[in-house]
């Protein structure tokens, strides 16, 4: 599966670098050349030699020590490269990537490759949810590095919480899919939307009014996931912006991570020049509170009134920027007045076609693997049975990829 694929495994000092040597084996087995990275410390709990007998490969551990593949060994290696994976990393080893060190055989060669890189994390529960450790694993993800969550279990100090490597096996499924993805750009196959720039957003938003509450809404981002997911495998280059969600990403997506509605229009707003498509599956909060106090309120009264504000709207935002040959497509959540409240959208977004569901209905809605959407369009309303939401995925691409075809040939592209 992986003949003719170069794999580089950078290993750091975690207590689960044990498990990286099942990783590098499975990625031996499926065919990967693969070459180990280490940082010191991590040989102080495996040895080189092991990875050594596994991959068929010297180890690379001292970056001054004998080049054994070029003048430069990292170039080398760098420009061979069909996949990073760090696995583990330490909290350590993503804050010296995310500053841009290179003073390890890991570091130094994140700095120079061309190829996807895919991150694991693994550390105590504490360490993952530092505010330091969050934003330095977000700069890495919108660089476009693939990041997996950790799992919830036994850590090494003995407590549970989330912070375990995930299992090996996951982590190198997740590596055949980001080498699959490449090689499927690179050949740019016959996919509707091969050479296109499709831009999703998903999931809720989290609108705070004191340090630790917030306003927010039911929804979990599935539907947005699996439009990203199709896109991708239509050829498309994606990028997903995701409000807060337990959602692994799909491998080969760039996602960039938002928490508020606000942030979230900042990123549309710096991806959407670049976009052919845009699509807003999102849910973000209507409104936030006007202040958010400092510290936690206290429980004080019988009641407690918090004003509100309007939120942006991204959706319209897009439109009123929407260039020629761009398609926007907007969805409308309804509890009631379905079509009459998604033809309203349809115009008032300037959007080329309304996704619109009930969210009541049986089987749809927040939280479901399925939906049943009604397509509006300006002269049409086509009304969908219940789907999987991957299937609903593609029938939503089905009509932006016809859409980006008719303005092709209006434009008299070929």
């Amino acid at each position: 599966m992986l003949h003719g694929k170069t794999v580089l495994l950078g290993v750091s000092g975690g207590i689960a670098a044990y498990k990286a040597a099942e990783i590098c084996s499975r990625l031996v087995k499926l065919g990967a050349d693969v070459h180990v990275l280490m940082t010191e410390a991590a040989t102080r709990l495996v040895a080189p030699l092991t990875f050594q007998a596994l991959s068929g490969n010297p180890v690379k551990v001292d970056l001054m020590g004998e080049q054994v593949h070029g003048h430069v060994d990292h170039v080398l290696l760098t420009h061979k490269a069909d996949l990073l994976i760090i696995a583990p990393a330490t909290a350590n080893t993503i804050a010296r990537l995310a500053g841009g060190h290179a003073g390890d055989w890991i570091t130094v060669t994140a700095l120079g490759v061309r190829c996807p890189v895919l991150v694991a994390p693994s550390m105590e529960t504490e360490m993952y949810a530092n505010p330091l450790t969050q934003r330095n694993l977000r700069i890495l993800a919108e660089l476009g590095w693939d990041i997996m969550e950790p799992e919830e279990g036994r850590l090494a100090s003995g407590l549970m919480g989330k912070g375990r490597l995930p299992e090996p096996a996951k982590i190198v499924e997740r590596a055949v899919a980001l080498l699959q993805a490449r090689e499927g750009r690179q050949r740019r196959p016959g996919g509707d939307l091969a050479g296109r720039r499709v831009l999703v957003t998903a999931g809720t938003t989290r609108e705070p009014f004191d340090p630790v509450r917030f306003i927010g809404n039911r929804s979990t981002g599935r539907m947005g996931y699996a439009i990203a997911e199709a896109a991708r495998d239509r050829g498309a280059e994606v990028v997903l912006v995701s409000g807060p969600t337990h959602l692994e990403p799909p491998a080969g997506v760039r996602l960039v991570r938002v928490e508020s509605c606000v942030q979230m229009l900042e990123a549309c707003l710096a991806e959407f020049p670049a976009a052919d498509v845009a699509v807003a599956a999102a849910a973000p909060a209507d409104y936030r509170p006007a202040t958010v106090a400092p510290s936690k309120i206290k429980k004080t009264g019988e009641e407690l009134t918090i004003t509100l504000v309007k939120n942006p709207d991204i959706i319209a935002e897009l439109g009123r920027r929407k260039r020629p040959g761009q398609v926007t497509v907007a969805f409308a959540a309804e509890t009631d007045d379905l079509i009459a409240n998604a033809r309203r959208k349809l115009a008032d977004k300037n959007a080329d076609f309304v996704v619109a569901n009930d969210v009541t209905a049986e089987g749809a809605g927040f939280g479901t693997e399925t939906n049943r959407v009604v397509f509006v369009t300006a002269d049409a309303v086509d009304e969908l049975p219940l789907l999987p939401k991957r299937e609903v995925a593609d029938r939503i691409l089905d009509r932006a990829a016809a859409l980006l075809e008719d303005g092709a040939r209006g434009h008299g592209e070929r």
